[in-house]
């Protein structure tokens, strides 16, 4: 099944931004990174694919991970977002990272070929998410793991809502299919669980990861950089002029300044991170 072009096009527009800001989204998702590296038993020498790398994260993270013994593979069926993590890479002199234009359910790689795979993320976006990971088993080393993170309810992260409650107030917003790509496509739990153990892991795990995504910077810049994060939210914002859009901005920043201390942005977040095994060769 190839990507949804809506989907596409959608990544498409945010690449510049999310290489622009690369740096700072690397550093709140820090904890996810952390999350997955743990659940897929990476460490040293290892060679790992990361799927859905966007503009290069988690794969640039890890590659301290793995060593210079090591090698990250970073996959993104967006040019734009491949071409800024080669950017990155590139600029940071890391020479055990590569990047290559590819979708998670057609991956142009070898058979038992990694150590890990993960994602995080990105299963939400998939155009079949047990295609998708029918495949990272596939390329998965046996008795290896796959570790992929979603986001929990959007009651438990405020990262979204304190924005999005606001936004909505002035658009009608249908409600999302249940398998739509969205954000939010798995939070109910055990329904990634379940995608997994469909698509043929020996043995599946979920846990729950509370922690905190932080930033340091004030409330108008974040607001400034969760609009640049979402496209959806830049189509919304660009529709408003004048008095609507000063409201709007003024309400948006009413709603962060619970947040913020001392120049420094901080949210409560829950992660479903979801992992499965890759049974032994028999």
């Amino acid at each position: 099944m190839q990507p949804d072009q809506e989907v596409i096009n959608r990544w498409t527009g945010s690449a510049p931004y999310w290489e622009k800001n690369r740096e700072i989204i690397g550093r709140m998702f820090a904890p996810i990174t952390r999350a997955l590296a743990e659940d897929g038993e990476i460490g040293r020498g290892q060679v790992v694919l990361d799927i859905a790398t966007g503009p290069g994260e988690p794969a640039l993270s890890l590659a301290a991970v793995v060593g210079p013994e090591g090698k990250i593979f970073g996959i993104d069926p967006i040019p734009e977002m491949v071409a800024g993590a080669r950017r990155a890479a590139e600029e940071l002199g890391l020479r055990n990272v590569q990047f290559e234009v590819a979708g998670a359910d057609h991956l142009p790689l070898a058979d038992n070929t990694f150590d890990a795979v993960i994602s995080r993320f990105g299963v939400m976006f998939f155009p079949s998410p047990v295609d998708g990971v029918r495949e990272m088993l596939r390329v998965l080393k046996p008795g290896k793991k796959v570790a992929l993170a979603v986001w929990h309810s959007v009651e438990r992260n405020p990262f979204f809502y304190a924005l999005s409650r606001v936004i909505d107030r002035y658009f009608d917003s249908p409600p999302v299919p249940p398998d739509a790509p969205d954000p939010f496509r798995f939070a109910s739990r055990g329904k990634l669980l379940e995608v997994v153990r469909e698509a043929g892991a020996a043995v599946q795990t979920e846990r729950l990861v509370q922690c905190k995504i932080e930033a340091a910077m004030s409330v108008e810049d974040f607001l400034t950089l969760r609009i640049e994060m979402s496209e959806k939210l830049r189509e919304k914002i660009g529709t408003l002029s004048g008095e609507r859009l000063a409201e709007v901005r003024r309400r948006a920043i009413e709603s962060l300044r619970g947040y913020s201390t001392d120049g420094r942005m901080s949210f409560p977040a829950e992660v479903l991170v979801v992992s499965g095994s890759k049974a032994l060769a028999t």
